[in-house]
This record gives C-alpha cells, sequence and structure tokens, in this order.
C-alpha cells in the first residue's frame, strides 16, 4: 500500500538545476513614455490663473461699491453688440478653438518622440533608448563593414534609414553584409518593436 505524502515540493515537473534562475516571464507590449509637458502646463496654468484673478479681483471690486474695470465694461459691450458672424468673433473663436484642440491633443498623446521603448524583460522596469543612441550604434555597425567609407543613419520610431557608401569590393556583396549587420545591431537593440531596416547604398563619386 503507497503512503501518499503531503510534501509541497512532490511534483511530476522538474526542478530547475540548482543555482539557476527562471526566466522571468514577459509582461506584454511595452507602451511609450509619457512626457511631463512642464511648459504648456506652466504657460496654461499661468494663463488661467492671471485670468480668473483678474476677474475675481474685479468682481469684489464692484461688490465693494467701486466702478468695474474699464476692459470688463468694454468687453461686455462688444459682446452685447456685435453680431455672431463679425470677423473678430469668428477670430476669436477660431483662436479658441484651436487652442482647445492642442490641449487635447498634448493630453491624450504620450510625447518623448525621441525615446524608443525597450522589450520589458524584466518585470517591474521599464526601459528606454534614446534615438540618437540607436543612430550612433547602428552607424558604427555600418562602418565596421569592410567596403563602407561612410554611413549616415536616421532612426524614426518604425524605421532605421540607412544611407552608406561603397568604395571598394562589389556592391552587392557590401549590401548582402550590410543588411546582415544592421539587422543584428537592430535585434541587439533591445527595441519592443523592432525597427524596418531602410538601406539606401551607392559608390563613391556616383551619388
Amino acid at each position: 500500500m503507497s503512503e501518499r505524502t503531503n510534501d509541497p515540493i512532490a511534483t511530476t515537473q522538474p526542478l530547475p538545476p540548482v543555482g539557476t534562475v527562471p526566466a522571468p516571464e514577459p509582461e506584454g507590449r511595452a507602451r511609450r513614455f509619457w512626457s511631463a509637458r512642464r511648459i504648456p502646463s506652466a504657460l496654461t496654468a499661468f494663463v488661467v490663473l492671471g485670468a480668473a484673478g483678474l476677474l475675481l479681483y474685479d468682481v469684489a471690486a464692484v461688490r465693494a461699491g467701486r466702478p468695474a474695470m474699464q476692459w470688463r465694461k468694454t468687453l461686455a459691450d462688444e459682446l452685447a453688440t456685435r453680431p455672431l458672424d463679425d470677423p473678430w468673433v469668428l477670430a476669436g473663436a477660431a483662436g479658441a478653438v484651436v487652442v482647445g484642440l492642442w490641449l487635447i491633443v498634448l493630453a491624450v498623446t504620450p510625447g518623448l518622440r525621441d525615446v524608443l521603448p525597450m522589450r520589458r524583460d524584466t518585470p517591474g522596469i521599464r526601459a528606454g533608448l534614446d534615438r540618437h543612441a540607436a543612430e550612433l550604434a547602428l552607424r558604427d555597425r555600418a562602418i565596421e563593414v569592410s567596403g563602407v567609407r561612410s554611413a549616415r543613419v536616421a532612426v524614426s520610431r518604425r524605421a532605421a534609414k540607412v544611407r552608406a557608401e561603397a568604395h571598394f569590393r562589389e556592391q552587392e556583396e557590401v549590401r548582402g553584409d550590410l543588411e546582415a549587420v544592421l539587422a543584428e545591431g537592430i535585434r541587439h537593440l533591445g527595441l519592443d518593436r523592432p525597427l524596418r531596416l531602410e538601406l539606401r547604398l551607392s559608390r563613391l563619386g556616383k551619388g
């Protein structure tokens, strides 16, 4: 008759070797980093605070028996007498709409376009790679390829655009080596969304 055990280590799965650390589970796709946007926030707060403070001061002055400021009288008269199709009214409304749309876009978009999200291989840790650093890393790899005289790299959120010049070797051989080296370099960047490679290779002196 077999004896049943309550040992929590008893399992049908093989245990990992001693001293090894199990690979962490990925946490899904990394999201873009959000910008604090301190300058737009400070400007908006300053304008709203100034306008509200000035209006409250004028209202309090009127309540205290003093006459209203001239700007408020003029504004009230203009709003009461000008028709809705007046050019100044339309211009003011268009300006308010543009400012409102700008603030909405700033509120719903992440910003920080120069920071590329990296893979989240470790739970609880987020990392980003500066776009200029990615350009330098890929350019250095391109320069190391035999036959490449110069290279320029421009990295966007989705693609790495490389323009290189070859000055010896067959151009197709240089292109093949460049594509392989740059593809490996893009993988080593560790980005959450791998960049699409766009390579343009030309012979030195031919443009």
